[in-house]
């Protein structure tokens, strides 16, 4: 039974699991979309949103918690100015997990997490649709 149990360990030391959440929440902010196992989603999603949260009122206090689970100045910043200010009028919710399936070598389920606000970038045929219907 899972009761009282706060979190999901991962079977990692605790220093290698704040390692993991730092690198992987680092990632997730600075590409918007990260692709890994359903256990270490659901336990990043966690640390994700609470930073979110911290960034969608930026003060001094703020910068500084967030800033001390975090280690890059450029992500902090982009938190604080672009993906803080997206978030202002969501009450959570901020990230999903989308499913794809199991990893071929041991089966893990692997997911996507991204932020909920992402556009997938779909190229150039868009532009050129655009372009003809300028012309015309």
């Amino acid at each position: 039974m899972k009761h009282r149990r706060g979190f999901n360990p991962l079977e990692r030391t605790s220093a290698h699991r704040k390692a993991l959440h730092r690198n992987m929440v680092t990632s997730l902010f600075r590409h918007e979309r990260i692709k890994t196992t359903k256990a270490k989603a659901l336990e990043i999603r966690r640390s994700a949103e609470k930073l979110i949260t911290r960034a969608k009122v930026d003060s001094v206090h703020n910068r500084r918690i967030v800033s001390s689970r975090l280690f890059d100045e450029g992500i902090v910043a982009k938190l604080f100015t672009a993906i803080g200010p997206r978030m202002k009028d969501r009450n959570g919710g901020y990230t999903r997990i989308l499913k794809l399936g199991e990893r071929y070598g041991d089966a893990a389920e692997v997911v996507i997490l991204e932020l909920v606000d992402y556009k997938l970038d779909t190229g150039q045929k868009e532009d050129k649709k655009s372009k003809k219907k300028e012309a015309k």
